[in-house]
Formats: structure tokens, sequence, C-alpha cells
């Protein structure tokens, strides 16, 4: 197998190169930086947006570039995760094409309650990252595998658990709504597992997290443990940090620094976010693990 792999110089790209060679494939890695540590796989410095494309022959691309934000200038949101997406599908023609996508493309105003596939993309979108991954998706539907993963975390994780551990003020961990809120989760090593999978599965849209949602309470309290830090987590109500997080957005967009808290955070952790992974299961081949963070005190 010979395989591009886009955004390598990001969390999830990387660990997608360095476990497609170690099954021997050969692995080309691009990213925007213009350096990269990856074990060995050659790498190359390529602007998805703007820079000419590599003009390389492979049998797969697995495309992990793009914006992964909740906060920031929409334009540029959408020129990653759209036209990003668009520029890596024309630079490998004939290519299977693997998107990995996000589980923010289903309806962040309700509840997700085990959704399946068929329920996103939906009309409307509580910020520009889910609208332009909702278009990404819509931009290579037909030969393309879509993967769908929630709430990414692992060794290397620069998103979800910094933003965790940034909650913390003096042993107390603030999160929202309610610890028995449920919610699947994604180890990256599961995700990677279904990259790997999808450069010869079906063409399709699949969901793609740990193999049962766990309860938000259990996870904040193991991640604790984990990093041994004492702290205990504290529930505000949704309608209180709803407000708090109207007002952090104000103030960032006067100060242009992003905010501790944002109405899309809050929304994810106040509501249920669990994803039917049946699909994965039965077209894919896909044995995900159970949400575990063993290891956490060195990511």
């Amino acid at each position: 197998m010979r395989v591009a792999v886009t955004g390598a110089s990001g969390f999830v790209g990387g660990h997608v190169c360095r476990a497609a060679a170690a099954r021997g494939w050969e692995v080309l890695a691009f990213g925007r930086r213009p350096h990269a540590d990856l074990g060995g796989v050659p790498y190359t410095s390529w602007d998805l947006v703007h820079g000419e494309p590599p003009g390389e022959r492979v049998d797969a691309v697995i495309h992990c570039a793009g914006s992964v934000t909740d906060w920031g200038p929409p334009a540029e949101i959408w020129q990653a995760n759209v036209a990003g997406t668009r520029n890596a599908v024309a630079a490998f023609p004939g290519a299977r094409f693997v998107h990995v996508s996000t589980a923010s493309v289903y309806d962040p105003f309700r509840p997700t309650v085990m959704a399946t596939e068929s329920e996103a993309p939906v009309r409307r979108y509580a910020n520009a990252y889910g609208a332009a991954k909702a278009s990404a998706e819509h931009a290579v539907r037909g030969d393309a595998v879509i993967l769908r993963p929630h709430a990414i975390y692992g060794s290397g994780d620069t998103t979800l658990l910094p933003r965790l551990l940034r909650s913390v003020r003096a042993g107390r961990l603030l999160a929202v709504g309610s610890g028995a809120t449920r919610l699947s989760l994604t180890s990256v090593d599961n995700l990677v597992r279904a990259c790997l999978l999808a450069t010869t599965g079906p063409p399709g849209v699949y969901n793609v997290t740990d193999s049962e949602p766990v309860t938000l309470d259990s996870a904040l309290r193991a991640v604790l443990r984990e990093r041994n830090i004492d702290a205990e987590p504290v529930y505000l109500a949704q309608g209180l940090a709803m407000r708090m997080a109207a007002l952090a957005e104000t103030a960032a967009a006067i100060t242009g620094r992003p905010p501790r808290l944002t109405r899309y955070a809050v929304g994810h952790l106040a509501a249920e976010r669990t994803l039917d992974i049946t699909r994965a299961r039965r077209d894919l081949g896909y044995d995900p693990t159970p949400t575990a963070f063993e290891g956490a005190a060195s990511w």
C-alpha cells in the first residue's frame, strides 16, 4: 500500500503515519509545518489551500488536515476545511480517499443519542467549524470513506486534554450540565485503526468511537486520577454556563484572544453525545477498545 497522509504534522495525522509505516506501507506525509519528526516517514511541507500539489501517485489518501477549532475567523475555517479538502482530492486522482470528518456535523442544538450516520449533515450549525466540516463531507461523497469521530483523545492531544486541564481551579474542575451525561469518546488509537481499515473498506460514512459510551463524570475523574490532580468535578447548570460562554465570546471579539469557554463547547458537554458504530463494525471490520486513560500522565 502506498498512502498519502495530509495533516501529518498534527495530532491525528502523525499517529496515522507512524501506524501505517509500522505495517510496512510506503507513507508520504504532508503538513503545513516546515518540519515534522515522524520516525523516518518522509515529510513534505504543503499548504493545501495555497500550495502546489505534490504530483505523487498513491493507492490511498488519509485526509487528516483541517482547522479544528470552535472559535476563529469563519473564512479561514471554511478555507482550511472545504477548499483544503477539495484540493486534497484533486491532488491524488484515482486514489481511495479517506476523509476524517467529525461528529460536529450532527445537530448541535439537540442531544445526539446513539445517532446513526443518516442523521447528518443537518441544516443548522452553531459555528463555522460544524458547517464547514459538513460542506467538506458533501464535497467528497461518492467514492470516499468518511469517518466521524467524537472527542479524540490520546498521546499528543493538543485540544481536548489541554482545555480540560485549563478548567481546573483551586481544587475544582469546572464542567457543565450533569456528570451523568453520556458521551462517546474516540481514542486516537481507535481512530487510526479505522483510518487504516478504511483504505480498503467500502465507500460510505462511518461513526468511529470507542467501544461503548461513558459518563462525563467517570471520564473526568479518570483523567484527573491518571494526571495525579487533586480536584473534584463541579457541574454548572447549562443556562448559567451558556451565559458565561456568551460573555467570554463577547470579550474575545473585543480583545482578539480565544475565549476560555464557548457556547459550542457548553452544548457538547451538557447534552448526550453518543454515536452508533454498528456500520463501522459490520462493513469495515472495526473492533474498537473501550475508553481508557492509562498513560495520560505523559500526554
